[in-house]
């Protein structure tokens, strides 16, 4: 037997902009790990090292490493599970 809950929020302006800004946070890293990820890639076929092979670990470590200021302000999750998500893809492309 499955259980159903359906829950509404009722947001007001501030909550809305909160949101609105981890959204555009994490397609800010998805793609700045996307373009990582692909370059990381690119070095490893040209110089034919698999220890240069690109990670989620690694692009994760390497975004951090690299923040600016006003990435602070906002939830470090937010890159970690697009990071995840991008190495996740990133696999299922391959299979």
């Amino acid at each position: 037997m499955l259980r159903v809950q359906k829950v509404r929020l009722y947001l007001n302006q501030i909550m809305k902009q909160v949101l609105d800004d981890l959204c555009d946070y994490r397609r800010y890293c998805w793609n700045q790990g996307l373009a990582l990820w692909n370059d990381m890639y690119d070095a490893s076929l040209v110089l034919e090292d698999k220890k240069l092979r690109p990670s989620a670990r690694k692009v994760r470590d390497e975004l951090v490493a690299n923040k600016e200021d006003w990435q602070y302000q906002l939830s470090a999750r937010c890159l970690q599970l697009a990071i995840s998500d991008l190495g996740k893809a990133w696999q299922n492309f391959f299979k």
